[in-house]
């Protein structure tokens, strides 16, 4: 029994680590060497820091940032462009419950459904959003200023 416990305990961490890894920009570049070794210095340094820059592919910007968490399409007299939305989510006194793309796959029942969709007063902040231009690449970036 005591064997059988602690196999449990090791998956659940396993598993726990392994979601965590995928959130960040150094696993992103992991799992794909090949699109990050074709990449100036300058980039490669900004996609460590998970930031992102105007010229950016979407390519880029998902090895940065990760999926994103809304994909909204904006027309105006200029043409369609495509907008990457990333969002977070705070508690009533501010601070950050979670940012992230994981979250969308839980369900109500689900064990593993995140602490906080069940908070009773918690928000969704729009953090940053990316527009990709006709050409496929990033045209302009809004970020909120804290």
């Amino acid at each position: 029994m005591k064997t059988l416990n602690l196999y449990l305990v090791l998956g659940a961490l396993l598993l726990a680590v392994g979601l965590v890894g995928c959130a960040t920009p150094a696993a992103r570049i992991e799992k794909n060497p090949e699109i990050f070794a074709r990449l100036t210095p300058t980039q490669q340094e900004m996609i460590k820091k998970g930031q992102v820059g105007v010229g950016f592919d979407q390519e880029m910007v998902k090895l940065a940032l990760g999926e994103a968490d809304r994909v909204l399409a904006r027309t105006d007299k200029a043409g369609t462009s495509e907008v990457w939305s990333y969002v977070t989510y705070d508690g009533d006194d501010g601070h950050m419950l979670y940012r992230g793309y994981y979250h969308r796959y839980y369900g109500w029942g689900d064990p593993l459904y995140p602490y906080y969709m069940n908070y009773p007063s918690r928000r969704m902040r729009e953090q940053l959003k990316v527009t990709f231009g006709a050409d496929g690449k990033v045209a302009s970036i809004e970020q909120e200023k804290r």
